[in-house]
């Protein structure tokens, strides 16, 4: 099932179709991811992880805070952080617009939003297809990375939600 589909969709049904797609899964060992996009690259978040995307909305901004936390989003009465992957990443601040998304992710028991540019697709891979992130360059985006999977000539990165939360809560 593609996202892009439910990207048009109301909040509860992508939601709905989230739970449906996590649901429906084999009962084999594979592992499902969201695909984005941030600019060229692509990225990846664990399904289960996953609670809502939405499009992008403006935020309340607080002061004080690092750049790459863009403010904070009161989404039925939780109030959640909302990260911009692509500042915190190094690669500049994301001049977000309605064309934006917003993945609404659970780590441990604290919801946060990550901004990217779009959703590409749901992937089901074998845990063995991950291969581990080479460690040579000092890029700021590697220790925020649990893995790389090549699906049809496309280099997934794979983001390590915890890791992104313990560097981004200071």
């Amino acid at each position: 099932m593609s996202i892009e589909g439910a990207a048009s969709a109301s909040e509860g049904d992508k939601f709905g179709q989230l739970q449906a797609a996590a649901a429906g899964s084999s009962p084999d060992k594979s592992t499902e991811f969201i695909s984005f996009a941030i600019g060229d690259d692509q990225y990846g978040v664990d399904i289960m992880a996953v609670r809502e995307i939405k499009g992008w909305t403006e935020i309340t901004h607080l002061p004080k805070q690092p750049d790459y936390v863009r403010g904070v989003l009161n989404l039925r009465g939780v109030i959640v952080p909302i990260i911009d992957l692509r500042c915190r990443f190094g690669q500049g601040f994301t001049e977000a617009t309605p064309l934006h998304i917003v993945i609404i992710v659970q780590i441990g028991t604290k919801p946060i939003g990550l901004l990217a540019d779009r959703v590409l697709d749901i992937v089901s891979l074998d845990p063995s297809q991950i291969q581990p992130v080479p460690r040579i360059a000092q890029a700021s985006r590697v220790e925020f990375l649990s893995g790389l999977v090549t699906i049809e000539n496309a280099m997934i990165a794979l983001i390590d939600l915890p890791n992104l939360l313990s560097l981004a809560v200071e």
